[in-house]
Protein backbone atom coordinates (compact mmCIF):
# COMPACT_ATOMS: atom_id res chain seq x y z
CA UNK A 1 0.00 0.00 0.00
CA UNK A 2 0.95 3.64 -0.60
CA UNK A 3 1.91 5.78 1.78
CA UNK A 4 -0.66 8.32 3.02
CA UNK A 5 1.17 11.38 1.47
CA UNK A 6 1.64 9.44 -2.22
CA UNK A 7 -2.24 8.64 -2.13
CA UNK A 8 -3.55 12.07 -1.34
CA UNK A 9 -0.99 13.46 -4.03
CA UNK A 10 -2.69 11.46 -6.37
CA UNK A 11 -6.04 12.16 -5.29
CA UNK A 12 -5.07 15.86 -5.31
CA UNK A 13 -4.20 15.09 -9.02
CA UNK A 14 -7.44 13.43 -10.23
CA UNK A 15 -9.24 16.21 -7.98
CA UNK A 16 -7.60 18.86 -10.24
CA UNK A 17 -7.92 17.37 -13.73
CA UNK A 18 -12.03 17.06 -12.71
CA UNK A 19 -12.24 20.32 -12.24
CA UNK A 20 -10.62 22.03 -14.90
CA UNK A 21 -12.63 19.40 -17.55
CA UNK A 22 -15.91 21.57 -16.27
CA UNK A 23 -16.18 25.16 -17.80
CA UNK A 24 -15.10 26.88 -14.99
CA UNK A 25 -11.74 28.78 -14.24
CA UNK A 26 -9.59 27.01 -11.99
CA UNK A 27 -6.82 29.00 -11.68
CA UNK A 28 -7.86 30.57 -8.32
CA UNK A 29 -8.73 27.39 -6.52
CA UNK A 30 -6.78 25.87 -3.84
CA UNK A 31 -7.60 22.60 -3.61
CA UNK A 32 -6.35 20.24 -0.77
CA UNK A 33 -6.88 16.85 0.36
CA UNK A 34 -7.11 15.30 3.73
CA UNK A 35 -8.20 11.84 3.86
CA UNK A 36 -11.60 11.01 2.18
CA UNK A 37 -12.45 14.80 2.38
CA UNK A 38 -11.59 17.18 -0.71
CA UNK A 39 -11.75 20.60 0.13
CA UNK A 40 -11.96 23.27 -2.70
CA UNK A 41 -11.27 27.46 -1.64
CA UNK A 42 -10.72 30.33 -3.20
CA UNK A 43 -12.54 32.20 -6.31
CA UNK A 44 -14.70 30.26 -8.70
CA UNK A 45 -15.64 31.90 -11.88
CA UNK A 46 -16.86 30.90 -15.48
CA UNK A 47 -14.30 30.80 -18.01
CA UNK A 48 -14.26 33.35 -20.23
CA UNK A 49 -17.01 33.15 -23.08
CA UNK A 50 -18.93 30.51 -21.11
CA UNK A 51 -22.07 31.20 -19.67
CA UNK A 52 -22.36 28.50 -17.26
CA UNK A 53 -24.65 28.23 -13.82
CA UNK A 54 -21.38 27.85 -10.67
CA UNK A 55 -23.04 26.29 -8.50
CA UNK A 56 -24.60 23.99 -11.13
CA UNK A 57 -20.81 23.46 -12.12
CA UNK A 58 -20.40 22.60 -8.06
CA UNK A 59 -23.03 20.03 -7.65
CA UNK A 60 -21.78 18.15 -11.26
CA UNK A 61 -17.83 18.51 -10.05
CA UNK A 62 -18.85 17.16 -6.25
CA UNK A 63 -21.15 14.47 -7.70
CA UNK A 64 -18.30 13.46 -10.21
CA UNK A 65 -15.54 13.59 -7.38
CA UNK A 66 -17.66 11.61 -5.01
CA UNK A 67 -18.41 8.50 -6.99
CA UNK A 68 -14.84 7.66 -6.30
CA UNK A 69 -14.44 5.46 -3.75
CA UNK A 70 -11.70 7.09 -1.61
CA UNK A 71 -13.21 9.99 -2.17
CA UNK A 72 -16.20 10.64 0.75
CA UNK A 73 -16.74 14.27 1.21
CA UNK A 74 -16.78 17.27 -1.50
CA UNK A 75 -16.22 20.42 1.08
CA UNK A 76 -16.25 24.19 -0.95
CA UNK A 77 -15.74 27.45 0.72
CA UNK A 78 -15.32 29.35 -2.26
CA UNK A 79 -16.69 32.83 -3.83
CA UNK A 80 -18.41 33.01 -6.85
CA UNK A 81 -17.55 35.77 -9.14
CA UNK A 82 -19.55 36.16 -12.30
Amino acid sequence: MAPIATQNALMLKNVRAQITRRAVDSSMLNVTVSGSVVHITGVLRPLRGFNVDLRDEMNIISQILRQRSEIQEVVWDVTLRV
